[in-house]
């Protein structure tokens, strides 16, 4: 057993000395013994302990306890208790020091080395878990501050984001905004010069051949800038579920001649709404986009002479729409992209479009509280299905 250097702190001068002489033996060395706590205090002010034997009941005022609770908070000393009682009211006054251990009195030596040995190894394993449970704490403060940094970095990074997405925004709107006026009085010319090529004209039908030209692009433009607001709205979560009552017949059919009056390869928009009610709730403006996107897709897409179907029936407060159409249809490597912003097949060839039509179908899907399915096969067409809340 290795040498410790002890402190026997016992009023009792005989067992001291006993107490003394076989520790000497087990080659301890004995920096003090002490009759009273008081004398025990004023020699580990001067000499360092590595034990301290400390009877319960000493000579001065203050008993073994008392003494035990001064040295744990002063030095940190394991304390093994010698005590001649076991009842359960001296050794619950004694777990309340938390001990390293006790040895009741009379001793025999070779209890007395495996109690101390006791003693040493509890301190030392209670020394190590504090050492590790307060480099913990410094881990976790340090760790706590280093997050509370990063969280303070992060709402600055959000702030600004959110500053940069409101400028965007403003910018978008004014400027298209500033776009669709000009636009408008383009247009106006345009059919001026359409109504004017109607007269004997020596360049009549170039007149007619351009002024078309221009109207569809002015057409497609104000198209695209309205798609653009669009999604400046969306983005900055300015969209919102706006239900009004609407003409349900009335609606439909004013979306489908939008339609029909934009196209140009002589696709037939086919009808088939079934016993659909009076009057319906929704949001007309989400709505209109929906049906106008898709249908337009449709038309857009459809081989010249084709045929556009276009089926609505009414049921548990809910529209079920089919949009179909016998086009060029999407790829199927393809089609997990297709309601992303401004995606364009590789097969539209030359068709005009922003890729932005079907994402806003989306979005209008999403804020209406509906549902969106389709399939599509490449040459053979596709088909939309969709499921819109819309009381009656």
């Amino acid at each position: 057993m290795f040498s410790l250097k002890i402190l026997i702190t016992e009023d009792d001068t005989v067992s001291a000395l006993l107490l003394k002489k076989a520790l000497e033996k087990n080659h301890h060395q004995i920096i003090g013994m002490a009759d009273s706590g008081e004398i025990a205090l004023e020699i580990l002010e001067k000499n360092h302990a590595d034990i301290v034997m400390m009877d319960i009941n000493l000579s001065g005022k203050l008993d073994g306890i008392k003494t035990t609770e001064i040295i744990n908070e002063k030095y940190n000393i394991p304390v093994v208790y010698l005590t001649a009682s076991s009842d359960s009211e001296t050794l619950q006054k004694v777990a309340v020091t938390n001990p390293s251990a006790y040895v009741i009195k009379p001793f025999n030596i070779r209890e007395l080395n495996m109690v101390i040995e006791l003693a040493i190894f509890k301190d030392k394993k209670e020394k190590e878990l504090q050492s590790l449970n307060n480099e913990l704490e410094e881990k976790v403060k340090k760790r706590t501050a280093d997050l509370n940094e990063a969280n303070k970095e992060l709402q600055k990074a959000l702030e600004k984001e959110r500053e940069l997405s409101e400028l965007k925004s403003r910018i978008v709107q004014n400027v298209s905004h500033g776009f669709k006026t000009p636009l408008t009085s383009i247009l106006s010319s345009a059919q001026l010069l359409k109504l004017y090529a109607e007269k004997d004209h020596p360049f009549k039908a170039k007149l007619v051949k351009h002024a078309n030209k221009i109207e569809n692009s002015v057409r497609n433009l104000n198209s695209l800038l309205t798609s653009v607001l669009f999604f400046g709205k969306a983005d900055a979560d300015k969209m919102n579920y706006k239900p009004v009552r609407i003409y349900t017949s009335a609606f439909l059919n004013e979306v489908v001649d939008m339609v029909k009056a934009g196209i140009d390869n002589n696709v037939k928009i086919n009808l088939d709404f079934d016993k659909l009610p009076k009057m319906i709730t929704s949001d007309m403006d989400l709505l209109y986009q929906i049906l106008e996107n898709l249908l337009s897709n449709a038309v857009k897409y459809s081989k010249d002479g084709g045929n556009v179907y276009f089926k609505v029936r009414h049921e548990n407060d809910t529209l079920f729409l089919q949009i179909k159409d016998e086009g060029i249809g999407i790829n199927e490597a393809e089609q997990s992209q297709l309601f992303d912003r401004f995606f364009r097949a590789k097969n539209v060839g030359l068709r005009e479009g922003s890729g932005l039509g079907l994402s806003i179908v989306k979005k209008c899907i999403e804020v209406i509280g509906g549902k969106i399915d389709f399939k599509s096969k490449v040459n053979k067409g596709t088909e939309f299905f969709l499921e819109i809340p819309a009381k009656k």
